[in-house]
């Protein structure tokens, strides 16, 4: 063997050809280029391989090892994306088709001009790591006005026992919810769009697009509340100050849209100021805790004590550890109801998930930590208010405890330190101490102008972590177009595909609460959507654990899908506790936004836990099918139809269609002449032909199989169709109307399919219209060879077989059939002439339940004798009465046993001639081969030991049209011809005859011979 080159260049395979070489080189007719193994163990379409692909694996082969390209649907700038050969590709051998599929696959990365190649990558953009992209977000937006102004009254309420059996109920609750998060956003790449893209891909478009509305929209709102927050704190400065703009509302106003524009402009500068901005307000708020716990420490001057507070003491903390319930809201639920909105904001980082470096670890790490440190410092800001500041104060320093007469009637935990708080206590005027002051953080800091600034920085950080959140998540809603018209707004721009429209939106929508100022009643809605968002997350994830889906994969181990679930239930719960009128709205707002995207059915497959569920459904209703006897009660006419493409054949889908739906199995069957090559695969499998039955709205499967000729292939349907007791038991398929202008195996294969079927126990239908069943003469496009052979002499039927382009099956317009009209108050007529075990009668009253034939009269004809018509029919009343079908309508037919016209005698003597054993013989072939090779010939002998069968069926014709004329649809008993006995010609010939020159379509039934109607309730 040749010595490898040591270079690292590109070179042949063919260099290396060896004694292991399984085939020569493929050529692709005028196209030079081959396929070939690229250095990373990829294909290309340059016909150049590696050492490595050629060299270390021994032979040369097409099979490459695992490669990243093989999995992923994107491509990386300046590389040619690698694509992984097919299984045809791999088996096949080239040598038996001359004209083999291209060995490639070209992709935008193939097709680089040496212009492209010299040209600069796009640039980078901004990524950021967990700490600032989601753990310092996560806290700033946890972090609020709450904490500063009511936490110390909550301790005051609950005391501090119960305060931190609130904040760690809450942030159980949401460090649920964080689990949850972080078992979705680990379970496969995460994109941009944040919540709504966690929802949406776990749970489908349906609960993902409407709570990515809301959860857009609440975030939008959110904005003007924060804002507003700090425009309050600065008016109420302003007012201390004795500086005035307009009045206090506007000037609340003018500051909010001044503060949003702020904002709105740092937002549309980037994520890198944007985020530049977080760490600045963060940097703040953790000053103003050190200046907070600085406070703590520092003894107590005069003018604090005389407010409340004397530093750390033991007996303060005994004192406000119990609780001491104030005013209406004074309990337990009322005081958490307070609490948890401060507890929200954990998804702050989640909402920006395409600017992520690495999301799957970003997330979960940011989410947790954030949600542990901020119940830390909720924790230790309770416990140390309540171990330093008393529950009530005068703010006077006249309140002195003075020696003498009265001491001892001194109240409050004030007298030990020598304050009496007596007179505001007894007169409940106090306006200092936790339950009394909202600024008791400002009071014992030691600098409380920065409690002022932590104040400010805990508004605007939320504010503007809110203003980046809901742009993001609108923005990915757009881009799916679930709702009509917002698509407008999804548009990207810059490196960073920054959506400005959204943006703008959401600072409209900001604005307009602002200048509103009534915030009051829109808080407990907005609260309610981010509760809704978490009990969606929680439930996600409960439901994608609980379906056992192979799909289900998170890399984060730290999660269970029962605390998930109870996440999502107490989520509901607080709903309802915090206002549960607020909570029927969100509800009602999730449920109109999913009912109307589960009516527009948008074309979007994200793999989500809602289609696992119905599988797993599905799989264990068919499962459990097994356990369960056939009864007759129970029997439904399971169809499998022989349609073909179904967009080929309306009329008989819709037939079927519409005595199966909502009530038994339809299956479309199509069968693809031709050898197992991919394009006669990919045509029998192809997904169209389900699209075009949901566009019609047939409720139907459809299985294509590829078979050397049509009966091998309805074999195959027949035997392999269905799934345990849901399988088909009848054979439905459309009369084949060209059969004298087709060769006579095609009639022997079309009757050898209803031996077939026999055989198997199935019922079989025919289904004849006056106008053509098929429409692929008019569209020009596939045509079934079994059924409608090519009539042009040389015509390859594989071809025909798959020329159609099933794309053009769901775009060409829907033709109208017969029966998707409302049916007049006409007669569908049954001859029920011979007993098949029920079927030709249960047929029409199926049909006479659906709204469209509910206005037809069903008419039963039964062949009888003339002088016992009356008690024939008598009977048959009964029997039929006793069916409970509702059909009285009963007709005896004395005639029907009478010979028919010596003219319809002739047609049928006309129509069989050409398949006649001495019609053949005078054409030059011989006797012997004529019986043994040509089994469709009528001898003499046939023909005479059929002769009485033959004359039934020419007078079945002239009483059908006798009576039947203007029927809405004719439902006659099927004949059966014998095998070997019957010469398929002469069997096809008594079809021909039986529904010949009717204008009513007609249904040729014949049951498998088994009862399918009782008259018993067990």
């Amino acid at each position: 063997m040749e010595e490898a080159p040591q270079s690292n260049e590109v070179i042949n395979l063919t260099t290396f050809r060896g004694q292991y070489s399984i085939s020569p080189p493929i050529s692709n007719g005028g196209d030079n280029r081959r396929f070939a193994v690229d250095e990373n163990g990829g294909y290309d379409v340059n016909g150049r391989a590696s050492r490595s692909s050629a060299v270390l694996s021994g032979y040369d082969t097409m099979d490459t090892p695992p490669n990243y390209d093989f999995y992923a649907n994107t491509e990386v700038f300046g590389r040619t994306r690698k694509i992984r050969p097919s299984l045809f590709q791999l088996h096949s051998n080239p040598e038996d088709d001359s004209s083999p599929p291209p060995l490639y696959e070209e992709t935008s990365g193939n097709k680089e001009s040496p212009e492209d190649e010299l040209a600069e990558p796009p640039p980078e953009p901004t990524r950021f790591g967990w700490v600032q992209g989601v753990m310092i977000r996560c806290m700033l937006n946890i972090w609020g006005v709450i904490l500063y102004l009511r936490l110390p009254w909550i301790t005051a309420q609950a005391g501090i026992g119960l305060t931190w059996v609130i904040i760690l109920l809450s942030s159980c609750i949401t460090g649920i919810t964080g689990l949850s998060t972080s078992a979705i956003a680990t379970n496969g790449k995460v994109k941009g769009g944040g919540t709504y893209f966690l929802i949406s891909r776990s749970l489908g478009p349906e609960l993902g697009g409407s709570i990515g509305l809301i959860f857009a929209f609440a975030n939008a709102v959110a904005v003007a509340m924060h804002t507003v927050g700090f425009a309050e704190t600065v008016q109420a400065l302003m007012q201390e100050s004795g500086t005035s703009m307009v009045d206090p509302l506007n000037d609340i106003r003018i500051i909010g849209v001044i503060t949003v524009t702020c904002l709105l402009a740092i937002s549309m500068a980037g994520m890198e100021w944007e985020s530049k901005a977080q760490v600045l307000f963060f940097f703040v708020i953790m000053v103003s805790f050190a200046n907070y716990i600085v406070g703590t420490i520092i003894p107590a001057t005069p003018q604090k004590q005389a407010k409340g507070f004397f530093s750390y003491r033991a007996d303060i903390f005994a004192e406000n550890f119990v609780p001491n319930w104030r005013g209406p809201g004074g309990s337990f639920f009322g005081m958490f109801s307070i609490f948890f909105p401060s507890a929200t904001g954990i998804l702050a980082g989640a909402n920006i998930s395409g600017d992520l470096k690495d999301p799957n670890v970003a997330i979960p790490r940011g989410t947790m930590l954030a949600i542990f440190w901020t119940t830390v410092s909720y924790l230790i800001i309770s416990a140390t208010i309540g171990s330093c500041v008393i529950r009530d104060a005068s703010g006077s320093l006249n309140d002195t405890l003075m020696s003498g007469p009265g001491a001892e009637d001194c109240l409050g935990l004030g007298c030990s330190y020598g304050w009496n708080f007596s007179d505001c206590i007894t007169n409940k005027t106090c306006t200092y101490g936790l339950s009394n002051y909202y600024q008791t953080m400002s009071m014992v800091s030691g600098f409380a102008p920065l409690i002022a600034a932590g104040i400010f920085g805990a508004t605007l950080s939320s504010a503007l972590a809110c203003l980046v959140s809901a742009p993001k998540v609108f923005q990915c809603l757009c881009k799916d177009r679930l709702y009509p018209v917002i698509g407008f707004f999804g548009k990207g721009y810059g490196k960073n595909d920054e959506p400005y429209r959204s943006y703008l939106l959401t600072y409209v929508i900001a604005v307009c609460f602002i200048l509103i100022a009534e915030l009051n009643t829109i808080a407990p809605i907005i609260s309610n959507f981010f509760l809704c968002s978490y009990a969606l997350i929680n439930f996600s994830c409960f439901h994608a654990s609980i379906t056992n889906s192979p799909g289900w994969r998170p890399s984060f181990r730290f999660y269970s899908k029962w605390a998930s679930l109870v996440g999502a239930v107490v989520s509901v719960i607080i709903m309802f506790l915090l206002t549960w009128w607020a909570a029927l709205i969100a509800i009602g707002i999730v449920i109109f936004l999913l009912a109307y995207v589960l009516y527009k059915k948008p074309s979007v497959n994200w793999g989500s836990s809602v289609q696992a569920g119905s599988y797993n459904m599905a799989l264990s209703q068919c499962v459990g099918l097994n356990q369960v006897e056939e009864h007759i009660k129970n029997y439904r006419p399971q169809c499998l139809v022989l349609t073909g493409p179904p967009s080929l054949r309306p009329a008989l889908v819709d037939f079927v269609g519409t005595f199966t739906k909502n009530q038994s199995l339809m299956l479309c069957g199509n069968i693809v002449v031709g050898g197992p090559s991919p394009d006669a695969v990919d045509a029998a499998n192809s997904s169209s032909h389900v699209a075009w039955l949901n566009k019609r709205g047939i409720k139907s499967f459809y299985h294509g199989v590829v078979a050397d000729d049509l009966r091998t292939g309805t074999q195959m349907l027949l035997q392999g169709a269905g799934l345990g007791r849901i399988r088909p038991n009848v054979l439905m398929l459309g009369f084949k109307k060209n059969w004298t202008k087709c060769p006579p195996t095609s009639i022997e294969n079309y009757i050898g399919i209803l031996h077939d079927a026999f055989d198997l126990q199935y019922g079989v239908c025919i289904l004849r219209m006056k106008d053509v069943l098929d429409l692929s003469y008019q569209m020009q496009a596939h045509v079934n060879p079994g059924f409608d052979p090519a009539t042009e002499p040389g015509l390859d039927a594989r071809n025909i077989s798959t020329s159609m382009d099933p794309e053009s099956l769901i775009a060409m317009t829907q033709p109208s059939t017969v029966f998707q009209t409302k049916q007049e108050k006409k007669t569908i007529d049954v001859y029920w002439l011979f007993d098949d075990g029920g079927l030709t009668l249960l047929l029409p009253y199926l049909l006479k339940r659906k709204k469209r034939w509910g206005r037809c009269k069903v008419r039963v004809f039964v062949g009888g004798e003339i002088q016992h018509a009356e008690e024939q029919k008598q009977e048959l009343t009964a029997l039929i009465s006793k069916f409970r079908l509702g059909f009285h309508e009963i007709q005896i037919l004395p005639d029907i046993n009478e010979k028919p016209q010596p003219e319809h005698v002739k047609k049928f003597e006309d129509l069989l001639g050409p398949y006649r054993a001495h019609a053949m013989q005078k054409n030059g072939e011989r006797g012997a081969q004529t019986f043994s090779e040509c089994p469709w010939t009528v001898s003499d002998e046939d023909f005479e030991k059929n002769l009485a069968k033959s004359f039934r069926q020419i007078r079945l014709n002239e009483v059908l049209k006798d009576y039947s004329r203007d029927a809405a649809l004719i439902i006659v008993t099927m004949p059966i011809g014998r095998r070997g006995a019957c010469p398929s010609a002469l069997y096809m010939a008594w079809l021909e005859t039986v529904c010949r020159d009717l204008r009513p379509p007609v249904l040729l039934v014949r049951g498998n011979q088994e009862n399918v109607l009782t008259f018993y309730c067990q």
